[in-house]
This record gives structure tokens, sequence and C-alpha cells, in this order.
């Protein structure tokens, strides 16, 4: 019998787009899935803020969050999440009172909606999701908020084109029609940084077609494959996966024993760099097991080896700060120094001038590029560099 999904999400698309294998275990074997760490602890923190904001919008309060609240609902949540280890407890801790404080004040009728649910029409499918808090900015903005407990932050490419957003921008367009404008956040609470972007109508045509073209593959695919990567080690189905298996015993199908043959070359170093990704993340996965352990130990020696923490020392200058001593101690001029030691990378000057858009129009901002082309300094290195052709 062939597949038919019940319904469609930005979770079913992104795991058949990730591994087509993951998908079949988990929407078509129906595989009980055995959620590892990272998800548990980001189900925990996403529960606290839920019941936090939604007591504070209940109760109708204007004013802070409660620090206090937070932290109680942190340690039911830890519990109930069946998580273990004092730094992990004390990460979440931390990025919960974090987020508490850069709140700051908080008006329950500035909060359109908690854990918000709707429903998307996309040619022969529905598109179920949540959105996780909904802001009223003023007359004709909201903005849409998701949590994101990630280690690694999004680059800004993956902020602009994310499917994820594109789809709470259209249910927020169905769900507050009033709205002329859609911010889209990324929360990264981990870092306490807000990623921030936008959509327009061309954006928005190309997810809904992506969507329904996906919606199709899933249903229409006769082989779902597995495709080894770094986040197999955190698959709720990694434990039913043989190719998973296979790469952390190390097997290996290439093996060029003539380097004169170059596509054979290149078969076994794509092979190599996808094992080696898969082996270094469930080198990082057994690492926190024992970092965990050695919250209560100051050393564990296992299977003739010593394991111990310690501390590593890492500097930074304030700028403000540290130009004022080095004006002293020179005699040079703060702009003299700043022009020396201070320098702007291609990302944030990007980001700023997507920022900018929003503001000074895409006409002006085009002009700003080019004068700050004229002032930029290129250097030139050797990268090598793969990736797939379609």
């Amino acid at each position: 019998m062939a597949f038919k999904n019940q319904h469609l999400s930005y979770s079913r698309l992104s795991r058949f787009e990730q591994c087509p294998l993951s998908f079949k275990l988990h929407y078509i074997d129906k595989r009980q899935d055995e959620p590892g760490v990272p998800l548990r602890f980001g189900k925990a923190v996403h529960a606290v803020l839920e019941t936090l904001l939604r007591e504070h919008m209940e109760q109708e309060r204007e004013g802070a969050l409660s620090e206090e609240r937070a932290v109680a609902l942190w340690q039911e949540a830890w519990a109930a999440g069946e998580l273990s280890g004092l730094a992990v407890f004390e990460e979440g801790l931390a990025i919960l009172r974090s987020y508490v404080r850069r709140q700051g004040h908080v008006d329950h009728q500035d909060v359109l909606a908690i854990e918000k649910r709707f429903e998307l029409e996309v040619g022969p499918f529905t598109v179920l999701g949540f959105i996780d808090r909904v802001d009223r900015v003023d007359d004709e903005t909201v903005e849409v908020i998701d949590y994101k407990t990630n280690r690694l932050l999004f680059s800004r490419e993956e902020v602009d084109s994310s499917l994820q957003m594109s789809l709470y921008h259209l249910a927020a367009r169905q769900l507050w029609p009033w709205a002329k404008r859609v911010r889209l956040t990324f929360d990264m609470l981990r870092h306490d940084l807000r990623m921030t972007t936008e959509r327009d109508e061309e954006q928005l045509a190309a997810a809904i077609a992506y969507v329904e073209t996906m919606g199709r593959m899933t249903e229409e695919a006769r082989e779902f494959p597995a495709r080894l990567n770094a986040n197999c080690v955190y698959c709720d189905h990694r434990q039913d996966c043989p190719a998973y298996a296979a790469a952390l015993q190390g097997e290996r199908t290439v093996i060029c024993e003539d380097t004169s043959d170059l596509e054979l070359v290149a078969r076994e170093r794509e092979e190599v760099a996808r094992l080696s990704k898969v082996l270094y993340a469930r080198k990082q996965e057994l690492e926190d097991v024992l970092k965990a352990h050695l919250d209560a130990h100051d050393e564990l020696v296992l299977a003739g080896v010593r394991y111990r923490m310690f501390n590593a020392a890492s500097k930074s200058y304030p700028l403000d700060r540290t130009l004022e001593v080095l004006a002293r101690a020179t005699g040079d001029e703060r702009e003299q120094l700043v022009g020396r030691l201070a320098s702007i990378d291609n990302k944030a000057v990007d980001g700023l001038l997507k920022d900018l858009a929003k503001t000074l129009g895409k006409d002006r901002v085009n002009l700003l590029k080019a004068e700050l082309e004229a002032v930029v300094e290129r250097r030139f290195s050797q990268r090598f560099w793969a990736k797939e052709v379609a």
C-alpha cells in the first residue's frame, strides 16, 4: 500500500530531507523513537518558557518575568525529562535566568500567542505546526519567535532561507490578517542572540511550491537510503539504522590503492569524510557522558585511561577600556589605535546591510555597498572545497 501523509509539518519535511531512512522508520514503520539528551534538554527548556509566559499572560501581569518561578519550573522539567548531570542542569538554569533577565518588562497584552497551533493548505496537503511565541510589535507588525537551544549558531544564509520561518510567516499572515509586516526571529538561547529575518512574496511562493514538491516525494518514494552526517548521533532512530552501526565500526566500501585513479580517490575521500563526521559526533557524545560523571569526581580511571577536567583560560579585551590604556601608554590618538587594532568581518557587514535595507531601502544600500567595496581590504588564501553535484 502506498504511503499517504495524514499531514505535513516542518519536522516531517526536514527529516525526509536530511535522511529518508529516518523518515521511513519514524512515519511509515512507526518505530519507537529514543530521543537523546539534546532533544530532551531542548524540550525541557521549551516547556519551562511556555509555562512561564503562559502564567504571566493568564495573570494579566505587566513587568519582569519571575526568575524564581523559572527555577522551580526547570526543576520540574528536569525530573520529567529524565535528564542527569550537574553541568547540564546548570546550563539549563543559566539559559533560563539569562532569558528572564533580558526580557525585561513584559506586558501580557503584547504577547499574542504561545505555542500557537496553525494549519496551512498547500496543494493537496495540510501543513500543521506550532509557533513558540508571537508578539505584537506595533499596529502593523507582529514578531514570530522560535526558541533554539542549538550549540551552533545558524549562518545568515540559513536564517534567511529557513523553510520553517517561511511557514511561520504564512501562518502568521493567516492568523493575524491585520499585520502588514511579519518579523521572524530565532532566539538562540545558548548564545543570548536573536537572529531576525523577513520574507518577500517571491520567497513565500517558492516555499509553498517546495513544500508541495517535497510532500509528493515522501509519498512517491520507493527507496529510503540512509544519509550519514554529523547529526546521526542525535537521531532518535539511530539504534535501528544499519548504516549508523556500520559507521561506528568503521566499515568501508571504498579503498583506493591506486592514487592515480582520481575518480576512486574522490569516492574514498567522500566516504571517509562522512564516516569521520559520524565518529567525531559519537566521540563528543561519549565525552559528554564522562564529563557528567566528572561533576561528582575529581578524576576517573577507566579502560587504562585517566580522565579529569581542567580550566582553560581565554582572553578578550573590552574595546573602550583597552583603547584608554593603550592611548595613555603610547600617546596615540584613539582613532590611530582603532585603525591598527580593529577590523570588521564580511559576515557582520552583510548582516548590518540586510538590516539597513529595511529602513534605507535597497537602492540606498546598494550605493552603500559600492562605497564599502572601495575601502575593503582583500586577502587570499587557498582552501580545499568539496560539494556534491546535484
